[in-house]
């Protein structure tokens, strides 16, 4: 299963260990060892980078919550549970998309409970490609 491609999707994910590298006192991340534990449930933050139509600019970056619903072979499987800021509802990239990421991706990560444990098991709006 391919990560998202900015040139194919209009989007991409942004790798949140390079960003902690590069400024290590300032871009906190999570323990290595709980962004690669996460279960169905739990919320990662990512970083968005997201092609806008923008007569400024032509990219937006945001930082969205995904609900984790499965792992895979490569990381995870999850849904967008916000609606981006940068661009205006569509049926490609929007709340309840699933999209692929690994832990290099995860910036911040809340804990599952009961609630989103039974809300990652629904079917999301839109699948990615397998």
């Amino acid at each position: 299963m391919r990560e998202p491609d900015f040139e194919i999707d209009g989007w991409c994910l942004e790798d949140g260990e390079a960003r902690h590298a590069d400024a290590p006192e300032t871009f906190w991340l999570p323990e290595q060892q709980r962004r690669e534990g996460l279960q169905p449930g739990d919320f990662a933050k990512l970083i968005f980078r997201i092609s806008v139509d923008n007569a400024t600019e032509s990219v937006a970056v945001e930082r969205m919550w995904v609900l984790v619903r499965e792992r895979t072979s490569r990381g995870y499987l999850g849904v967008l549970d916000n609606e981006p800021d940068a661009i205006a509802k569509n049926d490609e990239f929007w709340l309840g998309t699933e999209l692929p990421f690994s832990a290099k991706h995860v910036i911040n990560i809340q804990e599952k409970d009961d609630a989103t444990v039974a809300l990652a098991r629904e079917e999301p709006l839109r699948r990615w490609p397998r």
